[in-house]
Formats: structure tokens, C-alpha cells, sequence
């Protein structure tokens, strides 16, 4: 998971994904050809925006794996139960904790883990990603 102290664009979205295919996706999936990405609908991961998908396009060139998004319609991001789930507990984790820094968060987030074997790994990303052409 990244945090990061620039707005939430589709450059700084494709980036996490970037970082997650280097740190994680490629070692532990490495004769992966494709890769599923499942969004909601809106922000800057949404259907229409221009920005997600040159980004997923440059980051498919050069990784050299295909790259399909599916999109949750509009309303039903609460569907993706990885996420649903993930949050649960990394909500959990902070309650009553005063988020007065990125680090503070980072540290609260990769502190989350569960009796099931739920591990987060979280970084600050801390680029500058302009919000560019929608």
C-alpha cells in the first residue's frame, strides 16, 4: 500500500501498482504474462479517465505483461473484498491513534496484521504527480 502526500492522481495510482509488480507481483508470479487489475469506477482509476490509461499502457510496455482493468460499476466499490477487508482491519489498527504524520500512517498501516496471515506492506511515496489531462 503507498501513501503519499500529492493528490490522488492516475500517475500516482499506476505508480503503486508499479512498485507492487517490483517489490512483490514479479518475484512471487514470475512467469506471469497478465495481470488483472480490478477498480471502482470513479477517481483517478475511473473508466473514463485518459491519464490511468496511458499510465497502464506505459507500465504495460515496460513490464512487458498484459494488462486488463475491470471496473466495479459506479456506487459498488464496497464489492471489492480485498480491499473491503483490508481496510476493516487497517481502520482497526489506528482507531483512537493520531494520524499527526505520513509516517505515523505508514507505520500504522504496515503494522496491520491478522490472526489469518494478513500482512500489509506499506511505503511513503513521496513524488509530486500532477493531476494531467483527464
Amino acid at each position: 500500500m503507498s501513501v503519499g502526500d500529492s493528490g490522488d492522481t492516475a500517475a500516482f495510482a499506476v505508480e503503486t501498482i508499479r512498485r507492487w509488480w517490483d517489490l512483490v507481483g514479479s518475484h512471487a508470479y514470475p512467469d506471469a504474462k497478465r495481470l488483472l487489475i480490478t477498480a471502482d469506477a470513479g477517481g483517478s482509476n475511473g473508466y473514463r479517465i485518459r491519464l490511468w490509461k496511458l499510465e497502464l499502457a506505459k507500465l504495460a510496455r515496460q513490464t512487458g505483461i498484459e494488462i486488463t482493468v475491470c471496473h466495479f460499476p459506479p456506487g459498488t466499490s464496497k464489492w471489492n473484498k480485498v480491499e473491503h477487508r483490508l481496510w476493516s482491519h487497517v481502520s482497526m489498527n489506528w482507531k483512537g491513534r493520531p494520524l499527526v504524520s505520513h509516517q505515523v500512517i505508514v507505520d500504522l498501516i504496515a503494522a496491520t496484521t491478522t490472526r489469518t496471515g494478513l500482512k500489509v506492506n506499506a511505503g511513503l511515496d513521496q513524488s509530486y504527480y500532477p493531476a494531467g489531462p483527464r
